[in-house]
């Protein structure tokens, strides 16, 4: 207690029958009436001297709350008077740089002048990378406008660093192929920056590269340049979505690389999900699912039901059976196959949830001061749920079926995303699951 402060005992404030200020009261009811808060303040409002422990952490060594009720809102609430949703949305990405041993470094290509945000956020992406995983990087793209966009985003000294040390390398290319062209320009355009990436790939001068551009055009040079491996008709995209176990996300594939599927094109699909599954994501025995309507094996369309026969007696594989749409993230599968068409939509609308899920929690909060506290016991929790829901933490997809390693980015990627791709390719090349799709055998087809 200060010195001028009068005795808690003889003042004449306004006390419930709880014996506390009235306006702790208040905080305390309202607390309990939102359930989206009463867990985690329980303990704090079950006595008075916990309460005060929660507020006196803020109040700059005043002694007890109970102090004075009059200067409580000012002194307590106002230093937690801000927005956390706001700033969760904002994507702060709080990963700290880490020490890394250059000899574990392993070397990946990127297209530098792939995606709506080359070449600069490109680069800014690669140079953190640097910082965080054990890879170099040789970065693909037009030397003007690279040196030009390094000069803007004022990221020049980093890259000349990085240059030094040799964890950079600056790889020249020709004019790139826009998000906008035909897939066919990967003919036409031979030093574009996706091709060169892929050269440097199928020269093993890189084990595997990374493109946010046109995916078309990703997925015909890969099959032009590096070729598809035996027994694949199809390279498949697989997309890593979240699950109730944040240590265990599963594999959706095909996610847009083929439209219109046929019963053995799924089939295959298991068995380069089953691999990668096994391989990277270390699952000792992956649950492989098939897409449908229905759990019953009778449900579903042509497609569904004779990719199921198919499925259902494959020995290389735990065919779990059918998954419906409310079970894809409930973590009793994974790897999901489906079609493209279908695992298109579902990975563009899981990437809106996110967003969605904070603007709604915004939304529901109340108003003003009030608000804003309880959203401040909720940060950690919301922060947590918006990496796991957010797109940009898993960066990109990888091409399953050629033969080399291939993270498709979302156009759209900035610096975080081409990190956590960059993260997604070094995984897989660390793990050697190459070598286990190269010995894949070749699948029984079905006739259609």
């Amino acid at each position: 207690m200060l010195p001028n402060d009068p005795d808690p005992s003889q003042a004449n404030w306004p006390r419930g029958k709880t014996n506390r200020p009235r306006a702790i009261r208040r905080l305390v009811i309202w607390y309990r009436r939102n359930a989206a808060v009463t867990s985690l303040v329980d303990t704090a409002t079950s006595s008075a001297s916990a309460a005060g422990t929660v507020a006196g952490t803020v109040v700059s060594s005043a002694g007890s709350v109970v102090t004075n009720a009059g200067t409580m809102a000012g002194s307590v609430l106002q230093p937690l008077v801000f927005d956390p949703l706001r700033r969760l949305q904002g994507g702060v990405n709080e990963i700290e740089p880490l020490s890394i041993n250059d000899k574990d470094r392993l070397w990946l290509a990127v297209d530098g002048m792939g995606g709506d945000q080359a070449p600069g956020h490109i680069l800014d992406g690669c140079l953190q990378a640097l910082q965080r995983l054990p890879i170099r990087i040789k970065f693909v793209g037009e030397s003007k406008k690279v040196l030009d966009a390094a000069e803007a985003m004022g990221i020049s000294a980093p890259m000349q660093e990085a240059l030094k040390r040799g964890h950079l390398e600056l790889v020249a290319s020709g004019p790139s192929i826009e998000m906008d062209e035909e897939a066919t320009a990967v003919r036409r355009k031979r030093d574009a920056s996706i091709n060169v990436a892929m050269d440097l790939v199928k020269k093993g001068k890189a084990l595997g590269m990374y493109s946010a551009g046109n995916s078309g055009a990703l997925m015909a040079s890969a099959i032009f340049r590096l070729g598809r491996l035996s027994g694949i008709d199809r390279p498949a995209i697989g997309a890593l979505f979240p699950t109730k176990d944040p240590g265990q996300p599963v594999l959706v594939l095909d996610v847009g690389a083929n439209m219109d599927c046929k019963p053995n094109y799924l089939h295959q699909f298991a068995l380069l999900g089953n691999i990668y599954s096994r391989d990277v994501l270390q699952t000792e025995k992956p649950r492989i699912g098939l897409l449908n309507i229905g759990e019953e094996e009778c449900k579903g369309n042509d497609l569904a039901l004779r990719s199921y026969e198919l499925l259902s007696t494959e020995s290389r594989i735990n065919f779990a059976g059918n998954c419906e749409g409310r079970d894809v993230l409930s973590g009793s599968f994974d790897v999901v196959v489906c079609d493209g068409f279908t695992g298109n939509v579902l990975l563009k609308f899981l990437e809106s949830v996110g967003s969605v899920l904070l603007d709604v929690l915004r939304a529901e909060l109340p108003r003003g001061r009030r608000g804003k506290v309880g959203s401040a016991f909720l940060r950690s929790n919301l922060k947590r749920i918006k990496k796991r829901l957010d797109h940009a933490e898993h960066g990109g997809a990888l091409l399953l079926g050629v033969k080399g390693i291939c993270v498709i980015g979302h156009g759209s990627s900035k610096a975080l995303s081409v990190v956590s791709a960059l993260r997604l390719a070094h995984s897989a090349a660390s793990h050697g699951v190459m070598d286990d799709l190269a010995q894949l055998e070749n699948p029984t087809p079905v006739s259609v």
